[in-house]
């Protein structure tokens, strides 16, 4: 199987006398290209498929093999790297394109009322303050003031720990947003530790009740425990802005500054009178782009799920004012149609 045949442009067959085994993702397949095709090998070389192959399988796993596989690199691997950026390789870069393809070609090119644009990435500030991006585009951050590590609020939960038999909070404990199994050995192991300090070791100790740290008034901020330091370090929980800012032109002041966009919607939104008039669309009509989008998250995890550079593949679909009992059918048909 060539590189193009994996990515759906054909194949290239084997060796003849090539006997192939793969496993990937819980599906085996045996073949042998020599053999006579008789029904009783057809059906051995049919994929037998783990129905728990997806459940067991871990982030880890799946980072190695994109990686031994050509379809995503860590960005600027041989300087250590970039902390949510990643690069795509050969097999990556292909997949990439097929789906933009894929999408293009399904909502742009076969249907009349869907039009397509490809705007800027670094568009007038004034867009951004009258959008609201300036204002609320933002997550609840926490500093620690110990390693100055950056966390998200809303990603940081504790709870206090406390005693069966009395029934008195002995402190608190700090865990990273999870799983449920994760979240509770983690916060066992910190309990564990807590009571040791305290020479309480053995003593029982009730269910914790986790809440997020946006949710904590500042009399519990001062017990919880930084994740990066482990004693009480952390601030309270702020805004922080998620755009990336940058300069334009040769002077570095107030007026220089502008973002790199967040989101590609609004290239739609202030091009909407430019297609109106140069396409001849007549409303209903919907305008669809491609195109990267820039987000300066506190803490980029799960791979390419939560990046700082991304791609954005996006329709807005414009329709009469009043008439959203009229489409809403329509919309829900669509939708039903594109997952079909």
């Amino acid at each position: 199987l060539s590189i193009h045949g994996a990515l759906g442009f054909g194949l290239r067959a084997a060796h003849p006398a090539a006997a192939v085994r793969r496993t990937m993702s819980g599906v085996a397949v045996r073949s042998t290209a020599a053999d006579a095709p008789t029904d009783e090998k057809k059906k051995s070389a049919t994929p037998i498929k783990n129905e728990q192959a997806y459940d067991k399988v871990k982030m880890e796993e799946i980072v190695s093999l994109c990686k031994r596989r050509g379809i995503i690199f860590p960005s600027s691997e041989i300087y250590n790297g970039f902390a949510g950026f990643f690069d795509y390789g050969p097999l990556g870069s292909e997949l990439k394109k097929n789906v933009k393809d894929a999408f293009w070609t399904n909502f742009v090119q076969c249907r009349e009322d869907v039009v397509g644009i490809d705007s800027s990435i670094v568009h007038n500030p004034m867009t951004w303050q009258s959008s609201g991006h300036l204002d609320g585009f933002s997550d609840p951050m926490v500093d620690c003031k110990e390693t100055k590590l950056r966390y998200r609020a809303d990603q940081l939960f504790c709870s206090p720990v406390v005693l069966e038999e009395c029934g008195s909070t002995v402190g608190y404990v700090c865990v990273m947003e999870g799983n449920d199994a994760d979240m509770k050995k983690s916060a066992k192991t910190q309990a564990k530790k807590l009571l040791r300090e305290q020479d309480k070791k053995g003593q029982k100790i009730k269910g914790f009740e986790f809440k997020d740290l946006t949710q904590v008034d500042e009399e519990t901020m001062a017990m919880v425990p930084s994740p990066g330091s482990g004693s009480p370090t952390l601030t309270m929980p702020r805004d922080f802005n998620l755009m990336f800012q940058t300069n334009v032109g040769a002077m570095q002041d107030a007026s220089s500054v502008a973002y790199l966009r967040p989101e590609t919607a609004q290239g739609i939104f202030i091009n909407y009178k430019n297609v109106l008039g140069t396409s001849r669309m007549k409303l209903p009509f919907g305008i669809a782009q491609i195109g990267k989008a820039f987000r300066n998250e506190i803490t980029p995890r799960n791979f390419i799920f939560r990046s700082r550079e991304f791609e954005q593949m996006e329709i807005e679909y414009f329709i009469p004012p009043g008439d959203n009992d009229v489409w809403g059918p329509y919309h829900e048909r669509w939708i039903a149609d594109a997952k079909a």
